[in-house]
């Protein structure tokens, strides 16, 4: 799982001596992208399929244990007791599952063999197993790659600039109201996203990741679509089997709680990567792929690091250079760094308190008045 999580006394983001977050470089970087790969050791780019699989093996075991102990011993405990057990359950059932998420995310890249095919039916598998669209994401994921910090072209968390921002936001930039929307963003965004593309890049007919006509796809995707619905409706229909035969208090117990987790870790990794004071946006006469790669931020989450696959912390060379898997990433970003220089951003800021502040400064973007850069736009919150 890489070489480890970060120390606890990592560093947060960087700041000016009049306590502002010091904003990231946003000029052309003086590097290319063949002088950062350069750095990193030939190793670290290449897949193997049984190491790739032993992850898969490791995860799904743990996953299995923590179930047999929920569905063995807890009906003998106190009652009482099942207050905290359950809820524990949840939580280490829906971090250990969040890194089975990010397995599959890495077939998605082609990540996780040199075989397509391999990598595209263990993540059809493990993505409709926890409910997700395989192809479907697969494909608006590989655009926000391709676009990432772009204002019209992105596919994910694109921040609206001031004029686009509804009425009801500056109600919201208040402490109660922050705390409805991340209670929203955390437990429904996921699905959200999926279904009506909250959040995502805005279209001129309606997108959805279940509908093979969406304008997000080519016709060339549509088929492989259709592909994810099936597999996300075999594992409905199983649920709902399960449900019958169980009821439906078991099944949200052993399943529906943790999915829950897992959803509201994805939706907050993903947030907390790409939504940060210091990272610019660009419109489509600043933007170019390097750059835009680069605005992303990695962060510490302490021991789960490991159980995500460092997803969290090499997010960076992850947006770099996506082909390569995850247990290479930690050993690849070191190598970096040193290139990279102040273009490499990362903030150890507790992941509680980056939340909140993320989300009382990063209400919208607009460029600096008088900034002869007015395509970089960056997060300002005064409404």
């Amino acid at each position: 799982m890489g070489a480890g999580g970060r120390m606890s006394t990592a560093p947060q983001g960087k700041k000016t001596k009049s306590g502002i977050l010091e904003r990231a470089p946003y000029s052309k970087p003086p590097f290319t992208l063949g002088e950062v790969k350069k750095a990193i050791p030939p190793h670290c780019f290449q897949r193997s399929v049984l190491r790739s699989f032993s992850y898969v093996i490791y995860d799904l075991a743990i996953a299995a244990f923590f179930y047999y102990v929920a569905t063995n011993y807890f009906q003998d405990l106190p009652y009482h007791l099942l207050y905290v057990t359950w809820p524990l359950y949840w939580i280490c059932q829906g971090c250990i599952l969040t890194g089975v998420w990010v397995i599959a995310h890495e077939c998605g890249h082609h990540a996780f063999s040199d075989y397509q095919w391999l990598d595209d039916t263990v993540g059809l598998i493990l993505h409709s197993s926890l409910l997700v669209p395989y192809f479907s994401w697969k494909y608006s994921h590989r655009r926000h790659h391709s676009n990432t910090g772009s204002l019209d072209r992105d596919e994910v968390f694109v921040p609206k600039v001031k004029s686009s921002l509804r009425g009801s936001a500056k109600y919201l930039n208040n402490p109660p109201g922050r705390v409805l929307t991340l209670i929203i963003q955390l437990t429904v965004g996921w699905p959200l996203y999926l279904l009506f593309n909250v959040s995502g890049r805005p279209y001129d007919q309606f997108a959805c990741h279940y509908d093979p006509n969406s304008p997000i796809y080519s016709d060339r995707e549509r088929v492989q679509i259709l592909v994810s619905d099936a597999g996300v409706l075999a594992v409905t229909c199983g649920l709902l089997r399960l449900t019958a035969a169980k009821g439906f208090l078991w099944v949200f117990r052993v399943y529906g709680a943790p999915l829950l987790v897992v959803n509201g870790f994805l939706v907050l990794i993903t947030y907390l990567q790409h939504t940060h004071p210091a990272l610019p946006h660009y419109d489509s006469s600043e933007w170019d792929w390097l750059r835009g790669a680069l605005a992303t931020m990695d962060r510490d989450y302490g021991i789960l690091n490991n159980v995500f696959h460092n997803i969290t912390d090499t997010h960076v060379a992850h947006h770099l250079f996506s082909t390569m898997p995850h247990y290479h990433a930690m050993e690849a970003t070191k190598a970096i760094k040193p290139i990279l220089d102040n273009y490499y951003q990362f903030d150890g800021t507790p992941i509680f308190k980056a939340m909140w502040r993320e989300a009382k400064e990063c209400i919208y973007v607009e460029s600096d008045e008088g900034d002869m850069n007015k395509g970089v736009y960056w997060y300002k919150n005064k409404l």
